[in-house]
């Protein structure tokens, strides 16, 4: 089991920039690939990023590749998303998932309970 629990949403104006962080527990975590994805109102659940358990791989949606950068630290249970450069279309609910296997991690195991970002025109 893990559990998953996310900080450091809020409000932003265009072009600034957030970082997200992922608490994790759990006896197995840093051995499970870690993932970012969003909600925004009226739409589906989106993937934005993924790393695997030691860091190795990334994977980032090209809607923020090159904005956004996925990070962890297994010493400190942590994951990170560095949101750089906001625009207002990454308004959304950000939430944290993991699954074992990095291949896997488009549909998590485990969720966290999201944290809201609002990018202001």
């Amino acid at each position: 089991q893990v559990q998953l629990v996310e900080s450091g949403g809020g409000l932003v104006q265009a072009g600034g920039s957030l970082r997200l962080s992922c608490a994790a527990s759990g006896r197995t975590y840093n051995t499970y690939a870690m993932g970012w994805f969003r909600q925004a109102p009226g739409k589906e659940r989106e993937f934005v990023a993924a790393i695997s358990w030691k860091g190795g791989s990334t994977s980032h949606a090209d809607s923020v590749k090159g904005r956004f950068t996925i990070s962890r630290d297994n010493a400190k249970n942590t994951v990170w998303l560095q949101m750089n450069s906001l625009k207002p279309e990454d308004t959304a609910v950000y939430y944290c998932a993991a699954h074992e296997y990095y291949s896997s991690i488009y549909n998590p195991r485990y969720w966290g309970q999201g944290t809201q970002v609002t990018v202001s025109s």
